[in-house]
């Protein structure tokens, strides 16, 4: 029987593109009028910015940071000097 983990450690296995694709495949497949999956509603500037990063990974334009990095942006932008 195939369960929720089962699925999701195979999928991590995939390539960062690969779970992008897929992230994407299993959100567009929830139908808009599925009230019982909960799914909040994006704006069309959400959907716009989401097309646009992932045309950046899916082209290979996109810029990474590392983990450290990110934190140490939301540091300064949470006015965290430290």
């Amino acid at each position: 029987m195939t369960t929720y983990s089962s699925i999701l450690q195979e999928a991590m296995k995939l390539t960062p593109r690969e779970r992008s694709q897929l992230a994407e495949t299993l959100w567009d497949s929830i139908p808009d009028d599925d009230e019982s999956a909960a799914v909040p509603q994006l704006s069309q500037a959400w959907k716009d910015e989401l097309a646009r990063r992932s045309a950046e990974i899916d082209t290979g334009t996109a810029k990474y940071v590392t983990y450290e990095q990110m934190v140490e942006r939301a540091g300064r932008a949470a006015g965290h000097d430290d």
